[in-house]
């Protein structure tokens, strides 16, 4: 198919008194999509040069680049006819930090689940290809849903949106009016979730919805609290001393790490914000004695690519939903950029590169940054592996159900790796991955006491959950494949590591 023009309407510019006008061409096939503004940015730069003064018409750089955003809005193309196994996304927009995690993320909560994908973002352009199936690894058929697809991607990119949430660190912050978000960190225990809820509990506070991880003997949660109305929490006293309670269950006993109660308005999805509870709480440190029970099937590797200025990426480890979210979300709370990348999950092992600069433009420098990469990254991976037996529990909500479930758990030596809890439509919906407190597989006689007590109907076994397990070799592979292989670039000597 050759290349179409569309010709925009000319716009005048009054420039050292003479009027110059501009044609807008914008050119695409199937797969390329690119604006010429070339002559337009070195018109302005050259007037600013001069003296020149564009207030009358943008009072700031910002509204500068506000007015470049607005002549070229991002353009998403759904297609469902060029790949036989997956519906393919194209995205082409104008280039700002953090839009490669805004993408990611809308594919993640419309629980899309990504193939393949192909990133550039280099040159002031983003451009990336997602090759997505649904869950159950089919192509998405509805038109409804692939319109749906194509405005929330819009929506979430375009002009007036915020690619990148602060990294809020929020104490005391006005709640929202349906709920109050209440975020924890703190040293994991046995029975760590049973006695925060009962604390809630016996505060008068419902759990609506939380979601709960735990890694490398840390434990995070963010959860949405309401009173006995049924409304968010607005009283001062009152939630500084939810706060204090809390905060006092998180100590435990364990002095030399600390813990953390935040009452926050929980405008960040809930998964980055415990990426990022998670990463502050340095939770990607092991000791001496860990250092050697590292899941060996993870590989992260970075090598600095001197020619290019990149420092490039390696992520090879089991694929699993949401992998690629969990490290692009990464990349970016640690403040780099990802500049080119190649994602490859078809089979059961995930293949992930990316060629990265630090937000002040330089790669990796020391070894020391180097080896805090990697290890971000694998606790990045690691955090949403739920080891244990999968258990999920429906029925009817009411104030203290949570505190009930777990303090049973809890009573049968059983302690909670991971949690999600949610409320619909007045029904509590909850999974929960749970093993003994010495980290062993769940007895089937404690399991069953343990159901005859809750309900055999409403808690439901739902399997054990997949360790880590060998990938089958595959070839090592870069964004251009045929191009440049990991050993070729070392014995080249255009990739080496950080000194």
């Amino acid at each position: 198919m050759g290349l179409c023009n569309l010709v925009f309407p000319r716009i005048p510019i009054l420039f050292c008194g003479f009027s110059i006008s501009f044609v807008y061409v914008f050119s695409f096939s199937t797969s390329v999509f690119f604006v010429e503004l070339d002559v337009l940015v070195v018109v302005f730069d050259w007037f600013r040069l001069l003296g020149g003064d564009l207030s009358s018409s943008w009072d700031s750089d910002d509204e500068y680049e506000k007015f470049i955003r607005k002549m070229n809005p991002p353009r998403v193309v759904v297609d469902n006819s060029s790949c036989p196994n997956a519906t393919v996304i194209k995205v082409d927009s104008i280039n700002k930090y953090g839009i490669l995690l805004e993408v990611v993320q809308v594919l993640m909560d419309l629980n899309l689940i990504v193939i393949k994908a192909y990133i550039s973002s280099d040159g002031g352009w983003f451009m990336d290809v997602f090759n997505v199936t649904d869950p159950d690894g089919k192509k998405i058929e509805r038109q409804k849903d692939l319109d749906n697809i194509k405005e929330c991607i819009q929506k979430s990119i375009g002009e007036g949106s915020s690619a990148v949430p602060s990294r809020r660190r929020s104490v005391d912050l006005k709640p929202s009016s349906d709920h109050t978000s209440i975020e924890l960190t703190g040293t994991d225990r046995p029975g760590l979730l049973s006695e925060v809820s009962a604390v809630l509990t016996d505060l008068k506070c419902n759990v609506v919805s939380a979601e709960v991880w735990t890694h490398n003997t840390r434990a995070a949660a963010v959860m949405q609290v309401t009173d006995e109305m049924n409304s968010a929490i607005t009283d001062p006293q009152r939630l500084s001393r939810i706060k204090q309670l809390l905060c006092n269950v998180l100590k435990g006993n364990n002095r030399h790490r600390g813990a953390k109660t935040a009452v926050s308005m929980g405008i960040t999805n809930t998964e980055r914000r415990l990426h990022q509870l998670m990463l502050d709480d340095r939770d990607y440190e092991r000791s001496e004695e860990d250092s050697g029970n590292e899941n060996c099937w993870t590989k992260v590797a970075v090598v600095n690519w001197f020619d290019k200025d990149y420092s490039v990426v390696t992520i090879r480890c089991k694929d699993r939903p949401k992998l690629l979210f969990d490290t692009v979300c990464t990349l970016t709370d640690m403040q780099y950029v990802v500049f080119h990348g190649s994602v490859d999950a078809e089979g059961p092992e995930a293949y992930q590169e990316y060629y990265i600069r630090h937000i002040d433009g330089s790669p990796v420098n020391s070894e020391a940054e180097r080896q805090r990469v990697v290890q971000c990254l694998e606790a990045a991976i690691e955090r949403r592996v739920s080891e244990g037996l999968k258990l999920e529990l429906c029925t009817s909500d009411r104030m203290g159900l949570l505190s009930d479930v777990t303090r049973i758990f809890r009573e049968h030596g059983l302690t909670v790796t991971r949690a999600e809890v949610a409320t619909r439509d007045c029904k509590a919906v909850n999974t929960f991955y749970v093993r003994d407190a010495t980290g062993n597989s769940v007895d089937p006689k404690t399991l069953d006491d343990i159901r005859a007590k809750i309900g055999r109907t409403v808690l439901q076994v739902k399997g054990i959950s997949d360790h880590l397990k060998s990938p089958s070799d595959a070839p090592s592979r870069f964004l251009f494949s045929g191009l440049f292989k990991a050993r070729s670039l070392y014995n080249l000597g255009l990739i080496r590591p950080p000194t």
